[in-house]
């Protein structure tokens, strides 16, 4: 086996990734020069070049695009045969990094029953607002919430949302609203990482006004869905996510015939080399199987002998 220089392979990660030598060499802890003689190394066992000198910096060439996507799956490759390696015997880790409001309303509940399905798999559940670096090798699988524009990765939708105006019965029994409009004098709570906001609703439903300020505003779903329980204001968010309290009937739609708006905003994304993984290939299907479930509201009860 003819392997590359190793030390270039590194040197080429960090480069590609952080477009530029002087960065590479920081956070390599070497000299920029040292950088430049293993890119070159690469380059001369390649036989071809990876980056183009431009004035503008480096920039990757074809041949360079090509060896980065290839090299990112290699390196998460091995990064996981590492973990896995670590891991108790027989037991292989599946590292899956998620949005945190996504993590505690929707997956944290039904997480048990996956373990329980598949006792040779253990779950790393990682959660936080910024997207994974899969050219790391940290993670295997991204649950990301937001307009899809990772147009290198595959990107799966999880299942379609309605956003609507969710209240608390005790809230609603206080204050009669008929229309959009009436919701103008209401508490409203806004978040600030939604992809349907409270303009864009109120647009869609003939109100040309929204309000200037809000009684509350969160930067977690989590939060304003609790606010909303608590009767501190008229939530606009994914049925799905707050499944839970509109099933128990802590929460209720505002409106009779909701005025909901349908997005797809969760989404399963990893590089494509992860989707011949066994473990990935087993999440995404127990994925798929669970949000074809439906919400916890829409499922059959069960009988009772």
């Amino acid at each position: 086996m003819h392997l590359p220089p190793l030390k270039g392979i590194f040197a080429f990660e960090v480069v590609a990734r952080l477009g530029s030598i002087n960065k590479a060499a920081d956070e390599l802890n070497v000299t920029a020069s040292a950088v430049s003689h293993q890119i070159a190394n690469l380059e001369g066992f390649v036989g071809r070049r990876l980056f183009d000198r431009t004035s503008r910096g480096l920039v990757l060439t074809p041949v360079g695009e090509r060896f980065q996507s290839d090299l990112t799956g290699a390196l998460a490759l091995i990064a996981s045969a590492a973990l896995n390696a670590r891991s108790t015997e027989g037991v292989e880790v599946l590292r899956v990094h998620v949005s945190p409001s996504f993590a505690t309303l929707w997956l944290m509940p039904r997480l048990p029953a996956f373990l329980a399905e598949h006792p040779d798999l253990r779950v790393q559940l990682s959660a936080a607002h910024t997207h994974s670096d899969f050219s790391r090798g940290e993670v295997d699988l991204d649950i990301r919430y937001g307009n899809v524009k990772w147009g290198e990765l595959h990107v799966e939708s999880i299942f379609e949302e309605e956003i609507l105006p969710l209240a608390s019965p005790t809230l609603l029994q206080r204050n009669r609203l008929p229309a959009p409009e009436d919701l103008l004098g209401q508490p409203l709570i806004f978040s600030d990482i939604n992809v349907m906001q409270w303009p864009r609703w109120f647009a869609a439903h003939g109100v040309a006004v929204s309000p200037a300020t809000y009684t509350l505003r969160f930067d977690r779903a989590y939060m304003v869905i609790e606010a909303a329980v608590q009767g501190l204001g008229i939530a606009l968010e994914s049925s799905r996510l707050a499944e839970v309290h509109i099933a128990n009937g802590a929460l209720v739609p505002v409106f009779a015939d909701r005025k909901g708006m349908r997005v797809h905003a969760h989404h399963i994304v990893f590089p494509e080399t992860h989707g011949k993984w066994g473990k990935v290939q087993r999440f995404v299907s127990w994925l798929r199987q669970q949000a074809a479930r439906g919400p916890a509201a829409e499922r059959p009860k069960p009988r009772h002998r």
